[in-house]
């Protein structure tokens, strides 16, 4: 029963559904004409080409457009066109649908100037069967090729370095920024590196100099300097770009020249100097002296050298010349030892003296090393020998030049062969042993003996210089080191013994060896290729390639056997079957790896017998031999081999070990065969065991061996272990270095490196050294007097990369000598005396001390000329005066004796330490200061204030200037006028005599005031004088008419003699004389001396100084001439001047442009950007008054206004669907508020919507974030202009963190800060992943930035999507997770609602009828008003009024037009070219309209001038309406071809409901057709280009369209008869009237009109004359009656009045004509 309910339920559903896809077919053989202008491709609609720069003319751009329609033939369906085609670089083939370039007579170039970077064209189609126009867009992008080179900015650069510079320092950096090189080309043509080239004329230029970073063009010394080889270096260097084609790459040259500086790196030089040959070094120099015995020192002091000593330092071009050091001199060392008891060196002169007296039985001569050096301490001495001939007996032992010798031999060497001193064998050993008796260009004629391996070598028997030879061959493999110690001996004393190594070097001496000469192997049948026959091992007991061993087989495998050349194993070769039988005998070669002339080898023998598959085979190992090395340190248990045998019939194996372990130091598991470590190693004693391992399979013959080779290797487990017989209490002379303190020795049981022992010193580095034998000598010279005892730990360690140590502590004791010079306690001593001392007064002890041990210090002065002013006792260091001291009779300002004394030891030998004494003559003030006058007289007011000026004295004192006895100072007698000491004052270092207090005195009272002047002398001296100062009669001292003066302001632009105020002061019979005495210091203001008149001097700025203060005076003529003035409070008065402003500054913007962001759902009159001027001036010159200049907008509208006095743009129109629209517009700033000057900025407003905006989420209330907005956006912007310069960062909102689902939920602990950023390249919003991308990126910097204005733990918690463009993906998402409950619901509906589908499939029907019947009505569209004024909307030229009853703000909103025209604003709403597309875009839509596909471009159109183009409708004689087209280039083609218009005979009543007859003898052009008594009147093209029909009767009993309410609910019926969104289309390719650049929208299902340039193309002829319907079912366009009754029968249906609507321009929505 189920199977049979289930056929009858899809039976059902198939009946149902079959309907329903007949009808689709159906709809899209309808709908097949407007697939034509669309792209034939998928994919992004813009279309994307590169070319290159510079390509040649009619270079193809695009090869086919590929878009669906054929623009030429017979019969065109669409017509091409380029639009927006700046400079005319495109061409466009419409044929063919190629795109070339048009450079004709130009450059395609990309670099500046031209700058072209990319073209952008649209190529627009016009389908010509429905009238739909579509713009395709290409973008063209320009590639740079690399056209231009490198250029540097300079033709030289220039560097100085000083030679001595370290290697690796960047000399030069000059190329670096814009200094360097530039490249215009783009991207990595653009991109500059720089390379050094070869110099043929300076050819070691770059090998000197390097670029190693060759972006970054810093030039690094890479070969030392050397000012004295070379001073200047001529680099070449390159730059080139760094094109992808190397052979493309473009260079340039330029010359860094590089002047090397003279350094201080070279140090004395000894004279004469004789130059090696080709080199800057001297030969050795010596000098040359001789001394007979037992003399005096004085008598040959100072001792002549020949030549004398000399030396200069060769640095002779250090800068400045200050900076070049002295030189020197010093004995460094010398033979005999103690040549400093007998000699001494001058430090500065180099003159040598005699100490004492020498014996020529103790020393017969003396060879000195003389040390010049600089005193600025640089370590590069010169040193020179100084040969000094005593003769005496010869008394002294053997010694050898060096404590050890390191030798090398070949094993291969003959008999008498010499040792060498290096492993290449080049040169001898040379064995140098002298004797002091015997001077050393003399044989010594010593006898040298070999304590050891004296039958092995023997040494030469005389020269100063001896060799060892070979006595008998020597073979490494038996010993490689021959270590013997060497004693030379004169016949009576002996040398101290030297150790003497040779190392036998390997020679190829040895061939390798088989174990056996010949090996029998037998196989089997069943063995397989790959398979081990035998391994061979021959062991060559030589070393490296020498004992590398190659096997190869001669003769005899037949092609059946291979061996691996390296290991020795024979198989069985690829491809080979055996044979039973058969035998082979195979000659192997093992060869050594040495030199083909040395190489050795040997054969054996292989003889293989081929036997069938043996079931009792004894088992075999892999190898006869296995070598390894085990460590002594394994572990035990460890398994170091798997000995595994094979054995072929499976048997079981037990191993053994037969032979080699008798200790049983290893254990071989007896079943698996593994060798493991059974106890511990210790290479020490057993350092190898050799295994012979057996394995058996228990029969008889079924044993096999193998040997096993073990060698122990060693590891660190010993350390040195130190001689402690060997002394360790040591001791060495003070002042020596390279002394020889002592030997340690220490020894290392372990092999190799583990065992070779190194001596460093643990402390004490700086001071001692320690050679590879352990022998410590001295590094420097020590001094006693710093420390006289160390203890110095040696440590021993070997050669491990872990190395074990030991330590040794040796006492070391410092000998003392006299090495010190006596030193003062202060290098130099000041003292003053005061002159006039008598003589024999002691005034300076002066002390020297000695650090030597049993010092006696002596005194002296040394400066030859103060010995007659002073005294020095000779052991105590009291320094007394020999005569008095006069001051006055030293010429120098400063009266000062400067002398040397100094210290000796007596019993010492070192120069006397210095010091220096300054002794300054005290001045004991000699005179007293002198006045120019005897009396002064002075005058002043009765009521002079505090402070004024009466008169000046002065005095002079004779005391040398300078001093403080000369210095004169001035106070006033309190005792012998004190009342005159009380009103009055003397300042102390002027003389100037001033009032103490406000004066009120009686007129002609004289005062009589005693001033003292008095130096600053020891002792102090003064003299006095006395002044007369004169209380005038009020009657002679003028009087100002006003004690101020406020004159009116004076304007800042006022011309120089501009006169400001007049001031006036009158006295009895007085002449009076102003001036300015104070308030004008920058001389801005003049007076008239003799009228008062003051007056502009220089010019004024109100801006720096706004007002001025003056004081002016005046005074009698009579006063004047006495060179007086008498201040008081009538003769003086203030002048205060007020600058008054002027309008002489004009505003300054804060920015040059401002830019800014208006989102598409903004309200009317919402605040976009404030601007804002500053202006210097101040008052109304500094108010502003703000406007714009806006391009002009269609209507007159204006899309912005701006406060005038805030300067708050605000929106003044609506954005919606105007997304990534921008407008440039100027803001005018004028000063006082708008009459005075202006200055204007730029601005720049993009539309935005949420698709652009990121939101920025932080953890911190939204208050905050509002607080410190400015700040946070900064750090923002800084970011992303990192990435994108200028670009500038828009807030949006800031508020409460939406989360949750939806995000309906707000935290208002957290924050959401929406923004967007300004590309002001593009002028649009920047992408929002682009965005994201720049600020996620950068998170943790950003949020480090934020943290001082977020607070502690303030931070961005993330960046995310803004609300609503989440909510749309996920709503779009979220229609997968119902399909199948919708596909269900769907079910079920089309079973239960058959009727309803059967009704609506015939209504469907009688829609496409009806649509087709309107596509042909269509074509006969009349022809428009071009003379009548255009209609303000559209509404308004279909000739309906009932729309006037809506208030004009209504109208506005829903039928306002585009304000701008295309070429100002950008209205594309849709994908911008290069964008990211989503599923789904956002729109602000009114509720109940669903969101439009993404895509859609929407364009809101005047619709004046839109018919212009269609041409006439005219009544012909048949009296029948047709169509011609209008203008007089279609005259012709108007007369053979019409359209006729046939009208539903329902509606051929005219609005006033009479018929249009026309009159039938004549032809009527219908020039106005929309007049009342048009037959067409009824019929109109809408501005999406479908078909209107209006019945104002109708509609006024039908439709409320007075009642928005009610007309949105009609539009809603209509989206459920889905209504789409197409592209919109421009209109100028429709209309040639001035509103062609606006564009409207069509749709596919639309029924439109085709476009009025249909020419005779579009219709088919038959071969007999007929004309055919064209492809489409319902054909618009005919001539004959064949086709006249499908339409009239279409016009048979008719509609009621309830069903018609007329449909007006919507910016929401395309609407086509639709029957509800």
């Amino acid at each position: 029963m189920l199977q049979p309910l289930c056929l009858w339920k899809w039976l059902a559903v198939g009946i149902a559904v079959a309907p329903l896809l007949a009808g689709c077919l159906a709809q899209n053989d309808e709908d097949w004409q407007y697939e034509d202008c669309k792209l034939a491709r998928t994919g992004p609609p813009a279309t994307i080409v590169p070319i290159d720069e510079e390509s040649r003319n009619g270079t193809i751009l695009v090869d086919n457009m590929l878009i669906k329609g054929t623009a030429g033939g017979p019969d065109p369906t669409i017509e091409l066109s380029l639009k927006d085609n700046v400079d005319y670089w495109v061409i466009l083939d419409p044929i063919t649908q190629m795109l070339y370039l048009n450079s004709t007579g130009r450059i395609l170039d990309r670099d500046p100037p031209m700058s072209i970077q990319s073209i952008v064209v649209q190529v627009q189609c016009v389908n010509k069967k429905v009238g739909t126009i579509i713009n395709h867009e290409v973008r063209i992008v320009v590639r740079d090729r690399n056209d231009n080179s490198p250029r540097f900015q300079q033709q030289r650069y220039y560097v100085a370095v000083n030679e001595l510079t370290p290697v690796g320092t960047t000399i030069f950096t000059g190329f670096s920024g814009n200094n360097g090189a530039t490249d215009i080309d783009d991207g990595p043509n653009g991109q500059i590196e720089y390379v050094i080239q070869y110099n043929p004329n300076d050819k070691t230029s770059n090998k000197t100099f390097d670029i190693p970073l060759t972006l970054s063009g810093a030039v690094v010394l890479r070969e030392r300097l050397n000012y004295e080889e070379k001073t200047r270096y001529f680099v070449i260097v390159q730059a080139n770009d760094r094109a992808q084609n190397l052979n493309e790459r473009r260079t340039s040259t330029t010359t860094l020249t590089v002047d090397v500086l003279d350094g201080d790196d070279l140090g004395p030089m000894f004279l004469p100097c004789v130059l090696v040959n080709n080199t800057r070094d001297c030969r050795p120099l010596t000098y040359q002296a001789s001394l007979p015995e037992l003399t005096d020192p004085a008598r040959v002091n100072p001792i002549s050298v020949t030549p004398p000593i000399q030396a200069i330092d060769q640095d002779r071009n250090i800068q400045p010349p200050s900076d070049r050091p002295g030189i020197l001199y010093s004995i460094l060392v010398g033979t005999p030892e103690d040549y400093p008891q007998y000699f001494h060196m001058n430090l500065t002169t180099a003159e040598l003296t005699l100490l004492k007296p020498i014996n020529r039985d103790l020393h017969q001569k003396f060879d000195l090393v003389i040390k010049a050096e600089q005193d600025n301490g640089h370590p590069l001495p010169a040193f020179a020998n100084l040969h000094i001939e005593v003769l005496d007996e010869n008394n002294q032992k053997p010694y050898f030049t060096r404590s050890t010798y390191e030798g090398f031999i070949l094993e291969s060497s003959p008999v008498g062969t010499t040792v060498s001193d290096n492993q290449n064998l080049t040169s001898p050993l040379q064995i140098v042993v002298l004797d002091n008796d015997v001077e050393e260009t003399k044989d010594p004629q010593l006898h040298l003996f070999l304590n050891d391996y004296n039958t092995f070598f023997t040494v030469t028997q005389s020269g100063i210089t001896r060799y060892l030879t070979l006595l008998q061959p020597v073979d490494r493999e038996v010993q490689q080191l021959y270590t013997f110690s060497m004693t030379a001996s004169d016949g009576v004393q002996e040398s101290v013994p030297v150790t003497v190594n040779i190392l036998v070097i390997d020679a190829n001496d040895n061939s390798p060896t088989f174990s056996n000469i010949s090996y029998n192997v037998k196989i089997y049948t069943d063995m397989r290729p790959g398979e081990g026959v035998i391994k061979l091992t021959a062991v060559d007991a030589d070393e490296g390639p020498n004992g590398q061993i190659v096997y190869e087989i001669l003769a005899g495998d037949q092609g059946d056997f291979i061996i691996n050349d390296r290991t020795g194993l024979i198989t069985i070769a690829p491809g080979v079957v055996l044979s039973v039988g058969r035998s082979y005998a195979l000659t192997v070669k093992a060869s050594d790896s040495a030199p083909p002339a040395q190489r050795r080898s040997s054969i054996t023998t292989v003889y293989i017998e081929v036997l069938p598959p043996n079931n009792q085979s004894p088992p075999r190992f892999p190898q006869l031999m296995y070598s390894l090395e085990v460590s002594e340190a394994m572990r035990i248990g460890a398994v170091l081999l798997n000995l595994q045998a094979f054995d072929r019939e499976g048997d079981p194996i037990r191993y053994l070990i037969h032979n080699g372990d008798p200790q049983q130091v290893f254990n071989l598991s007896q079943s698996s065969g593994l060798l493991a470590l059974g106890k511990p190693l210790d290479r020490e004693s057993t350092d190898r065991y050799i295994l012979i391992v057996t394995a058996s399979d228990g029969r008889p013959d079924g044993t096999s061996t193998a040997t096993v080779n073990i060698v122990v290797t060693d590891v660190n487990d010993n350390g040195p272990v130190f001689d402690m017989f060997l002394p360790k209490n040591l001791s060495v002379q003070e002042e020596e270095a390279n002394a020889f303190v002592g030997q340690v020795r220490a020894t290392d049981p372990d092999a190799g490196v583990n065992g070779q022992v190194h001596y460093s010193l643990a402390n004490f580095n700086n001071l001692f050294r320690i050679t590879s034998n352990g022998s410590i000598y001295t590094a420097v010279k020590l001094n006693r007097e710093a420390r006289d005892y160390y203890e110095l730990i040696v440590e021993a360690t070997d050669g491990a990369v872990d190395p074990r140590r030991s330590t040794l502590t040796l006492a070391i004791k410092v000998l003392d000598i006299d090495d010190n010079s006596p030193v003062f306690t202060n290098a130099s001593y000041t003292v003053s005396v005061p002159e006039n001392l008598p003589p024999g007064t002691v005034f300076l002890q002066i002390e020297a001390k000695d650090v030597d041990l049993g010092s006696d210090i002596n005194y002296r002065i040394r400066t030859q000329e103060a010995l007659q002013y002073f005294a020095l006792n000779k052991y105590t260091g009291e320094l007394s005066l020999l005569k008095s001291l006069d001051y006055e009779s030293f010429s120098d300002t400063e009266a000062t004796f400067t002398f040397l004394v100094e210290a000796f030891d007596s019993k010492g030998t070192m120069p006397p330490g210095l010091a220096t004494v300054t002794v300054r003559v005290k001045d004991m003030n000699d005179y007293s200061p002198v006045f120019s006058k005897k009396l002064y007289r002075g005058m002043v007011a009765p009521d002079a204030v505090k402070g004024t000026v009466i008169t000046t004295v002065s005095a002079e004192d004779q005391d040398p200037p300078g001093t403080p006895a000369s210095r004169v100072r001035y106070k006033v007698d309190v005792v012998q006028f004190p009342y005159s000491a009380s009103i009055f004052d003397v300042e102390e270092s002027s003389g100037r005599v001033v009032t103490r207090v406000n004066l009120n005195e009686e007129p002609s009272t004289v005062f009589k005031l005693v001033v003292i002047a008095y130096d600053d002398g020891d002792p102090v001296k003064f003299n006095t004088t006395t002044v007369e100062i004169a209380v005038l009669q009020p009657s002679v001292i003028p009087r100002f008419t006003q004690d101020e003066y406020r004159p009116p302001p004076v304007s800042e632009s006022a011309p120089k003699g501009t006169v400001v105020a007049v001031v006036t002061a009158a006295a009895l019979n007085q002449t009076i004389v102003y001036s300015i005495v104070s308030g004008n210091e920058e001389d801005v203001f003049a007076i008239n001396n003799r009228t008062g008149v003051i007056s502009v001097k220089k010019p004024l700025d109100y801006e720096r100084v706004k007002s001025y203060e003056l004081r002016v005076q005046a005074d009698s003529l009579q006063v004047v001439r006495s060179n007086l003035r008498v201040p008081s409070k009538s003769n003086t008065a203030k002048v205060l001047i007020e600058v008054k402003d002027e309008n002489d500054h004009v505003p300054v913007f804060t920015k040059k442009m401002y830019i800014g962001g208006v989102s598409e759902d903004a309200k009317m009159f919402s605040s976009v950007l404030k601007v804002k001027a500053d202006d210097k001036d101040t008052g109304n010159y500094s108010a502003m008054q703000y406007r714009l200049i806006i391009p002009p907008i269609k209507d007159g509208k204006e899309g912005f206004v701006i406060e005038a006095y805030s300067g708050l743009i605000k929106t003044a129109m609506l954005f919606k669907n105007m997304r990534r629209s921008y407008f440039k517009f100027q803001v005018i700033a004028t000063d006082d508020y708008g009459k005075g000057l202006s200055s204007k900025a730029e601005v720049l407003v993009s539309v935005v919507n949420q698709l652009d905006m990121q939101v920025i989420v932080s953890n911190v209330p939204p208050t905050l974030v509002e607080q410190n907005k400015d700040q946070l956006i900064g750090i923002l912007e800084r970011y992303i202009q990192d990435q994108i310069p200028g670009a500038t960062v828009v807030v949006e909102s800031i508020g409460a963190r939406r989360f949750g689902d939806g995000y309906s939920e707000e935290d208002y602990t957290k924050s959401d800060l929406m923004v967007y950023a300004i590309d002001p390249q593009t002028n649009r919003a920047i992408m929002r992943n682009e965005l994201f991308k720049f600020l996620d990126g950068k998170l943790l910097d950003i949020n480090k930035e934020f943290q001082p204005y977020l607070g502690q733990g303030g931070r961005i918690l993330e960046i995310r999507t803004p609300d609503v463009v989440a909510n749309v993906k996920k709503q779009a998402q979220a229609v997968g997770y119902t399909e199948g409950a919708l596909l269900a619901l769907a079910v079920i509906i089309i079973l239960c609602c058959m009727p309803a589908i059967l009704i609506v499939m015939v209504s469907y029907r009688q829609r496409q009828a009806e649509c087709a019947k309107t596509a042909r009505i269509q074509m006969a569209l009349p022809a428009g008003k071009p003379a009548s004024t255009a209609a303000n909307n559209l509404y308004e030229e279909l000739g309906d009024s009932t729309m006037r009853g809506y208030a004009q703000q209504e109208q506005q909103q829903l039928l306002r037009p585009s304000l701008l025209r295309p070429e100002e604003l950008s209205m594309e709403s849709g994908i911008d070219p290069g964008q990211e597309y989503y599923g789904q875009d956002y729109y602000s839509y009114e509720h109940g309209y669903e969101l439009p596909q993404y895509g859609s471009r929407r364009r809101l159109l005047s619709p004046s001038g839109m018919y212009d183009e269609y041409g006439e409708v005219v009544v012909e004689n048949d009296g029948g309406y047709y169509y011609s087209p209008h203008g007089s280039t279609a005259e012709e083609w108007a007369r053979k071809k019409k359209i006729k218009l046939v009208v539903d005979p329902e509606y051929e009543t005219s609005s006033t409901g009479e018929d249009s007859a026309p009159d039938s003898s004549q032809r009527n052009r219908l020039n106005n057709p929309n007049i009342q008594n048009n037959v067409n009147g009824n019929i109109y093209i809408a501005q999406n280009g479908s078909v209107v029909r209006t019945r104002r009767i109708c509609l006024g009993n039908n439709l409320k369209v007075t009642s928005p309410v009610r007309l949105g609910k009609q539009f809603k019926k209509l989206d459920k008869l889905a209504v789409t969104h197409e592209e919109n289309v421009p209109l100028n390719t429709l209309s040639k009237g001035p509103s062609s650049s606006d564009k409207m929208n069509t749709r596919p299902c639309s029924v439109s009109f085709a476009s009025s340039t249909v020419g005779a193309e579009n219709i088919v002829t038959k071969p007999g004359g007929s004309k055919m319907k064209s492809t489409e079912e319902h054909e618009s366009v005919v001539d004959n009656e064949d086709v006249k009754e499908p339409l009239e029968s279409h016009s048979e249906h008719t509609q009621s009045d309830e069903e018609e609507l007329w449909m007006g321009p919507w910016n929401n929505l395309h609407i086509p004509m639709t029957k509800l």
